[in-house]
């Protein structure tokens, strides 16, 4: 059961050193992965590779690049500089992304989101296997007219997907490695993802996938603090229609029920909660909500629990 944590990059004012600095007082924690999230600032895939190589043995993650706006000839390039750099410590997620981000910043109609994902998955799978592709679907063309492979990027980079509802469930379960489920609560995961991504993998006779699931969790001596915190924080995501279904699901009024805010005894509990509902992995998220102390605190847990 590996434990990792999120760096909290669009929430936080960080410069590229002090990433790089609390990526490191992750690892003196024994924290075995960080992750970072994708949104306008910085770029995901690119600050891996800088805390890659300035890191070692840990892994690097990205949650989750939005295929809207972006096409696999281009995050494959990205995707394999970053497994070469890192020495294979590199872990790619993709995610549908929301029509607010869609329509609203890039200016594309958020149509078809589960196909696009489907032939971004396939386009993509071509390019990071063989180094090249030769892929024309209904919404995404995608072909090498030049070799497309990055000399030393070993093993194959893993294609997760923030995947949650059914139709995406079904095609990350094809043609994906695993998931990046966010505040699904261990009822979710048992009763609905776990048993419709295990089924789709099945019938495409593709092995069991990685189920890595992010729960916001803080250490602390003060809960009543940080969960006031953490609720304004995370109410945001009752406005998304997909992650409103799966706090339902969970048996959640609120997002910050989900969180597990309190001791380290209360934060190793909710992760085995998690890994028997069908986690593969546990990402603790939103540890910085409790200051730099409480981060430091909940980071050496998870180290424990690695």
């Amino acid at each position: 059961m590996t434990v990792g944590v999120t760096i909290d990059t669009p929430g936080a004012a960080l410069t590229v050193d002090e990433v790089v600095r609390q990526a490191r007082e992750a690892r003196a924690s024994g924290v075995k992965s960080v992750w970072f999230g994708q949104t306008f600032g910085y770029d995901s895939p690119t600050l891996a590779a800088v805390v890659g190589r300035e890191v070692p043995d840990i892994h690097l993650g990205s949650s989750a690049l939005p295929v809207f706006g972006r096409h696999p000839l281009l995050v494959s390039s990205q995707a394999q500089t970053v497994q070469a750099a890192t020495g294979g410590r590199y872990h790619l997620g993709l995610a549908l992304g929301t029509k607010l981000f869609t329509e609203g910043a890039f200016g594309l109609p958020f149509e078809r989101p589960v196909g696009r994902l489907r032939e971004f998955l396939l386009a993509l799978r071509q390019l990071t296997e063989t180094g090249r592709a030769d892929f024309e679907g209904e919404l995404i063309t995608a072909r090498t007219p030049l070799p497309a492979s990055v000399p030393g990027a070993e093993p194959v980079v893993p294609l997760l997907v923030a995947a949650m509802g059914p139709q995406a469930l079904r095609v990350a379960g094809r043609l994906a490695d695993g998931i990046l489920p966010y505040l699904a609560g261990p009822r979710a995961l048992e009763q609905h993802i776990v048993p419709a991504l295990t089924r789709a993998a099945e019938e495409a006779g593709r092995p069991r996938p990685r189920v890595v699931a992010f729960v916001p969790g803080v250490v602390t001596g003060d809960p009543d603090r940080v969960r006031a915190t953490a609720h304004e924080a995370l109410g945001f995501y009752q406005q998304i229609p997909s992650y409103a279904r799966v706090i339902e699901q969970s048996g959640a009024a609120h997002p910050v029920d989900l969180a597990a805010i309190g001791d380290d005894k209360h934060l190793a509990e909710t992760v085995r909660r998690y890994r028997d509902a069908g986690a593969t992995e546990v990402v603790v998220t939103a540890s910085e909500l409790g200051g730099p102390d409480d981060r430091l605190r909940t980071w050496e847990v998870v180290g424990d629990l690695a």
